[in-house]
């Protein structure tokens, strides 16, 4: 028995170390679906697959990553062209190239998935950071020589803080006062007012920092009764849930995101129909098929970058972006067929059109999770 699943384990590892291997079915043999006469490893009529299906558990498993991520051969073509050969890939699709790839949608959906793990595992590991720096600050203030070590420090912050205030506000005055056509008068009390405001400020300040050298809470709450009733509006109360609950508050930015990226595939499909208007030999279809390679570039180096250590991810993600630059420029190139000024300009537009458009989505998915959590 041993050995039986000993073969059958190296059978199926066989598999995935080098694909799945058809054999010409016996002579004679016919389709279990339709029935027609075999005369190859798939029917001829159905294309069903002439195996019998009968193999080991891991080869199951096999299958069922063999068919969400097309663990075949047309992966270890597609994956090096996607960062490579960028402009290839585009080619390829373009003229009708396609039963050597991994269909262009399939890649961007898998990609997708990937970023969104990736990216659900970096809120995560900031998370428990988070909390492990709050845990040492509570240890740390559970003890006096603690308790007055942060109230110096609040203190200290809070006396710099004035003094940046009162510095800014004193420049307003001295630039308004100069100029002939402004009120004496109102420039001075404007200045007033921001001053008292930012002796408030300071003197709340020092508050708290008593609070804390006595063990207290830093936050009076005395401090909320002197708001008026319904003076801490809907986008405040959002703000202060997901600072106390930020997993919370991640949770719903990437319930949302993994929705909202999929916008990301209209605007970089518009915005190379935009740049290649004049092109009448290619179509919508075209574009958002390049634009699905390009996405998919991005959502996979996205997600390494956010596997990597917190200390790694500036430099990354620097260099990923060069890269994603170097990308697009390969890909309006080769598979666009451009000039190298004009595939450098049009990458320029591109680049811009789709870094506003989803600058602005970021902002309104950040806005929306305020709203909703």
């Amino acid at each position: 028995m041993s050995f039986e699943l000993e073969a059958a384990a190296a059978d199926s590892l066989a598999h995935l170390a080098g694909g799945k291997h058809k054999q010409m079915p016996p002579h004679g043999s016919r389709c279990k679906n339709c029935n027609s006469e075999l005369v190859g490893p798939y029917c001829h009529v159905c294309g069903q697959d002439a195996d019998l299906h009968k193999r080991s558990i891991l080869h199951l498993i096999y299958e069922a990553f063999e068919g969400l991520f097309e663990l075949d051969g047309r992966l270890w073509r597609t994956l090096p062209a996607l960062f490579f050969r960028p402009g290839g890939l585009a080619r390829d699709y373009m003229e009708g190239r396609i039963v050597r790839h991994i269909p262009p949608f399939r890649a961007f959906l898998v990609a997708l998935v990937v970023f969104i793990f990736a990216a659900q595992n970096m809120t995560h590991r900031s998370t428990v950071i988070s909390q492990a720096n709050v845990a040492r600050e509570n240890a740390k203030l559970a003890t006096p020589q603690g308790r007055a070590e942060a109230a110096a420090k609040r203190r200290t912050d809070a006396a710099k803080e004035l003094q940046d205030e009162l510095n800014e506000a004193a420049a307003d005055r001295d630039g308004q006062l100069k100029d002939k056509d402004v009120s004496r008068e109102r420039t001075l009390a404007a200045y007033d007012r921001q001053a008292a405001k930012a002796q408030a400020r300071y003197q709340r300040n020092l508050h708290r920092a008593d609070r804390v050298a006595q063990g207290l809470p830093a936050k009076d709450p005395a401090e909320a009764q002197t708001s008026p009733p319904g003076a801490e509006k809907w986008f405040q109360r959002g703000i202060k849930k997901a600072t106390d609950n930020p997993d919370q508050y991640w949770n719903v930015v990437f319930d949302w995101g993994h929705r909202a990226a999929v916008v990301l595939l209209p605007i970089v499909g518009l915005s190379l129909a935009l740049v290649y208007r004049r092109r009448k030999d290619l179509f919508i279809y075209d574009h958002l098929t390049v634009a699905m390679n390009l996405l998919s570039f991005g959502f996979l180096v996205s997600a390494v970058g956010f596997l990597l250590p917190f200390s790694a991810m500036g430099w990354y993600f620097a260099t990923a972006a060069v890269w994603s630059l170097v990308n697009l420029f390969q890909t309006l190139r080769g598979g666009y067929g451009s000039s190298v000024a004009g595939a450098a300009i049009k990458t320029l537009l591109v680049w811009s059109i789709t870094g506003f458009a989803s600058a602005m989505l970021l902002t309104g998915l950040l806005v929306l999770a305020v709203a909703t959590i």
